[in-house]
């Protein structure tokens, strides 16, 4: 098992940024002429969440690089031996599988009004159809079963770290989002807001 997760998690991780970053920034571009990874732009409290969005990915990929290219230096990220087995790996392969295909799903139906961040020079359309009727945030909940099955996947340090910080932006970067976009929809939004729930 060990040996197919080495060659599993750097193919995965490659697909995984390109469908969840590359490739909708590159649609959206195309559509609307518009640049959707605007969280990177921004300052203030959003350019501090952008930061340390920035941040984890390298934490990931560095782990993704150690346990697959250089499994002789793997102990020196404080590997979580108790949470090493089998149920549990395979429960993370799941969870990384199916939120992928979530987020995917979401963004679709999103469609141009897909956005990393808040774009205040853009207005979008409220996106309530599809997966939005079951969750207010079904590509930030993806992202966070995302991140737990990582971990479950290779538990250790880093992995902790970027799973219960990736929750942590999470959570205020959706706080954030929702007091904008009561702003900007009003009525509409409370609706939707009183109507369905934030993950599930």
């Amino acid at each position: 098992m060990t040996d197919l997760l080495r060659v599993f998690l750097p193919i995965y991780l490659l697909l995984f940024f390109f469908a969840v970053f590359l490739l909708r920034t590159i649609i959206v571009w195309k559509k609307t002429g518009i640049n959707a990874y605007v969280l990177l732009n921004q300052t203030g409290a959003y350019g501090i969440i952008g930061f340390y969005f920035k941040i984890l990915p390298f934490f990931s990929i560095s782990a993704v690089v150690i346990f697959s290219f250089f499994p002789e230096h793997y102990a020196l990220l404080g590997p979580i031996s108790w949470l090493e087995n089998q149920l549990l790996i395979f429960l993370g392969l799941i969870l990384m599988a199916a939120s992928l295909l979530w987020i995917w799903v979401a963004q679709t139906q999103m469609g141009n009004s897909w956005r990393i961040g808040i774009d205040e020079e853009s207005k979008t359309e409220l996106v309530t159809q599809g997966v939005f009727s079951l969750s207010r945030n079904p590509i930030f909940l993806g992202m966070k079963l995302n991140s737990l099955g990582f971990f479950l996947v290779i538990p250790n340090a880093i992995t902790l770290v970027v799973l219960l910080l990736g929750f942590a932006l999470i959570d205020v970067q959706v706080a954030l989002e929702e007091e904008y976009l009561g702003k900007v929809h009003g009525d509409k939004y409370k609706v939707y807001f009183n109507n369905v729930r934030r993950w599930l």
